[in-house]
């Protein structure tokens, strides 16, 4: 059942397909499509792009999370979509919440118009916190600080649609790129053997998922930290219980998502505690963007460069599993200046910033 919004646009839920490529899931590829086309207008980028089967295992809901879609359409055409995330960890209070719109019918009051039904359907659930991560167009005019004091977004259209529906700049998020060529390589090997020689005490490990079976338990437990020991600032960061269950739903995701992804894992030789982690990841096309995921060290273990042991170990031994893919894309909070000083020492540099946003819930 449709929802009116305004005088010539309406929400509409979404009932995914059972398969990506099922007679009844037009609706959906074309959801597809308008998301590439809302992320291309708003980053000037690609390579978040998602084929519809990759986008499908996102969106459903899982034992973790309840996921619920809509399409926006104006007169029938679909302008963009409106994704809530309702995470099952105990205790959460929180529903993550996006709204998107192709630019060229901003303006129109259409997000202002679906913002109450995001609240509602946050309420519903006994939720009493909405948060947003979105990535901004570059702009050279004004701009808003983060509450953490650390980094920046443009005052634009964006940042005045949220601050006037109550929302706040809790934390913005560095996007930076590491072009990939025969001088970062060598670059990378000096980084990788300086690593070494402060972390004597530590062995590399790779794989490419799934996971064996001997590592699945370490490797949750550093899949758990990521929502305690990464820093947050003041946003809501539910607890994730990770087990050898979750991570292999997970992993089959990736799968049929048609990705790969390696893990690169620093492991204590006396304890055989894993103790720090990087993920690399890309789509079927082996020459296109790589994303690096999650990177952690465990708080324990810090001080013996193990975040620039990973990482360089990882893109070493990725320039011989995609050796076509000749950039990586990365994301990391303004505050997390040991893992920016890796990334900076590595070559990355910033492209565009993403803001961390929250709104409580009168």
């Amino acid at each position: 059942m449709s929802i009116p919004l305004t005088a010539d646009a309406s929400l509409h839920p979404l009932v995914l397909p059972a398969r990506a490529d099922a007679a009844d899931a037009v609706e959906f590829r074309e959801l597809a499509r308008v998301r590439n086309a809302v992320y291309r207008e708003l980053t000037g980028r690609t390579e978040q792009d998602l084929t519809p089967e990759a986008l499908l295992p996102i969106l459903r809901s899982r034992k973790e999370r309840t996921t619920a879609v809509w399409t926006v359409r104006v007169e029938g055409e679909m302008v963009g979509r409106t994704v809530i995330d309702i995470p099952h960890e105990e205790g959460s209070r929180v529903a993550i919440a996006s709204i998107e719109l192709h630019p060229r019918v901003w303006g129109r009051g259409i997000g202002t118009a679906i913002l109450p039904h995001v609240e509602a359907f946050a309420r519903l659930h006994d939720r009493t916190v909405i948060q947003n991560w979105t990535e901004q167009p570059a702009s050279e005019g004004p701009r808003l600080q983060a509450r953490t004091g650390f980094g920046s977004v443009p005052d634009d259209h964006v940042a005045r649609f949220l601050v006037r529906h109550g929302f706040s700049l809790e934390q913005v998020y560095r996007v930076s790129r590491l072009k990939v060529d025969p001088d970062t390589v060598r670059h990378a090997e000096q980084l990788r053997d300086q690593a070494r020689a402060s972390s004597q005490d530590y062995r590399v490990i790779r794989w490419r998922l799934p996971t064996p079976p001997e590592h699945a338990e370490g490797y949750a437990w550093l899949k758990s930290r990521m929502s305690t020991d990464a820093p947050s600032a003041d946003l809501e960061a539910d607890e994730e219980v990770w087990d050898a269950q979750r991570l292999i739903e997970s992993e089959k995701r990736v799968a049929e998502m048609g990705q790969i992804i390696q893990v690169t894992v620093a492991q204590h030789v006396g304890t055989g505690e894993l103790s720090a982690f990087t993920e690399l990841r890309i789509g079927p096309d082996l020459g296109a963007t790589t994303h690096q995921h999650d990177t952690l060290v465990l708080k324990e273990h810090r001080g013996h460069r193990l975040g620039q042991l990973v990482k360089c170990d990882a893109l070493l031994s990725w320039t011989g599993l995609a050796p076509e893919s000749r950039d990586v894309i990365t994301y990391n909070a303004e505050e997390n200046r040991p893992m920016l000083s890796i990334n900076e020492a590595m070559g990355f540099t910033a492209i565009a910033y993403e803001g961390a946003w929250k709104k409580e819930l009168s």
